[in-house]
């Protein structure tokens, strides 16, 4: 996927990753409630995802059975790797620090960073 996609448009993403295919409908029902999306505005934000070859989708009769086109899991390390490329120069070591800098890792966190460390050095 070469274009970024809102942070709307990630909503909508959530749904479809979660279940797919849906229709508009089905999206707009299944969308956080408290965005107070209309089913127009999610058929904006579906056309806008179909332009940006997110999603595709396909013919039901006199409706759209929409489905992502990119995984759940293979977005997510796209977007990790423009952030770190971004901010941090592509090094993930600086973000860390960043983050224990700021009293923002919390005992838990760094038990599960020290335990994939411990796993990745076997």
């Amino acid at each position: 996927m070469a274009e970024r996609i809102s942070d709307a448009e990630h909503a909508v993403m959530e749904v479809l990753w979660e279940d797919a295919p849906l229709t508009a409908q089905d999206v707009a029902e299944r969308v956080d409630p408290e965005r107070g999306w209309s089913t127009n505005t999610v058929k904006t934000l579906l056309g806008r995802l179909l332009a940006k070859n997110a999603i595709t989708h396909e013919e039901q009769g006199r409706r759209y059975l929409y489905r992502p086109m990119v995984a759940r899991d293979d977005y997510v390390v796209g977007e990790s790797r423009r952030l770190i490329d971004r901010l941090f120069g592509g090094r993930l070591t600086p973000l860390v620090a960043h983050l224990a800098e700021r009293d923002e890792l919390t005992a838990q966190d760094i038990s599960e960073i020290e335990a994939l460390l411990k796993d990745l050095k076997a």
